[in-house]
């Protein structure tokens, strides 16, 4: 995969908020939400969308320090003749575009063309503009999974929905009697973490829809990170804590993860040390490394962007 001029910032929380609303856009920034999701697709309704481009871009002119947090748009589907309309947005070099309804990685070079000739034109930085496709929503897309590896250095992370990909394959709902996803979207939620970490880049998990539900939400960003998820996405300013909270290493695992490298580094010719009892091998060690690299990059972001809310 080519190289980004910056390394990508991470991030562990993404909130939604419709670009048509200033003061919901203000209560965005005011939250500790690592990014913004200036949303011109679901949450904005198609009388007012020119007027949310509009009212987007000015945002993003408005507020050129993002060392706090970043910036991002949501745009339409790439095959609808919003999309392009959409991407006046670009003009005020958000941190990333979202994109909605991919097929694949075609989908992302596509848009990445796009993006280097609105940077080209406009004096923005090349390769600045970041990419995250939702990475689910159609059937097709659910066979493309693997195809992301190397398909742009502006793709940031994936993530996955089950809403669209329900409505596409027909279904009266996504979730099983007992409540969890029926087993296609589970499929689509596993598949979306694989394809991310194939791909060398952040995988976000969904929204939880019950803004209220905060114990249920918990659980469901602490499954999440169980799993190898890295960040959620946020519908409501309320869930931006407890996401944080929930893909942030802890002291105790990152003193666990500490004595993990320790002990690896004083017996370097083994393949596999005791601790505490446990057998440790080589997916340990990664496992640790791996874990207290994102602490340094989330600490680095934190110290960069310190209290200043723009």
């Amino acid at each position: 995969m080519n190289q980004l001029p910056d390394p990508i910032r991470p991030v562990r929380s993404f909130l939604f908020v419709p670009a048509d609303s200033e003061r919901k856009m203000a209560k965005g920034a005011d939250s500790a939400a690592d990014a913004l999701i200036l949303d011109l697709e679901d949450s904005v309704a198609p009388s007012r969308t020119q007027i949310a481009r509009g009212m987007a871009l000015d945002y993003l002119r408005s507020r050129p320090d993002r060392s706090r947090q970043q910036l991002w748009v949501r745009i339409n589907p790439l095959e609808t003749e919003s999309a392009l309309q959409d991407l006046v947005t670009a003009q005020g070099a958000p941190d990333g575009i979202v994109l909605p309804k991919v097929r694949g990685a075609a989908d992302v070079v596509r848009l990445s063309h796009y993006l280097e000739a609105i940077e080209v034109r406009d004096g923005i930085a090349k390769g600045s503009i970041r990419i995250m496709p939702v990475a689910t929503e159609t059937p097709q897309a659910l066979f493309t999974l693997g195809s992301y590896e190397g398909c742009s250095s502006r793709l940031a992370a994936l993530t996955w929905g089950a809403e669209d990909i329900a409505a596409a394959l027909g279904a009266s709902t996504n979730r099983a009697q007992d409540g969890e996803y029926d087993t296609i979207y589970q499929l689509a939620c596993s598949l979306c973490l694989a394809g991310a970490h194939a791909a060398g880049v952040q995988p976000i998990d969904t929204i939880w829809a019950d803004f209220k539900d905060d114990p249920g939400l918990r659980r469901d960003a602490q499954r999440a990170r169980q799993r190898g998820f890295t960040g959620k996405i946020a519908i409501h300013p309320g869930q931006v804590d407890t996401i944080n909270a929930a893909f942030t290493p802890s002291d105790e695992e990152l003193a666990h993860a500490r004595r993990v490298v320790e002990i690896f580094e004083s017996n370097p010719g083994l393949g596999t040390v005791g601790l505490d009892g446990k057998m440790l091998d080589m997916p340990h060690l990664k496992q640790a490394q791996r874990l207290l690299a994102l602490a340094q990059r989330f600490a680095a972001s934190t110290a960069e962007g310190g209290s200043d809310r723009s």
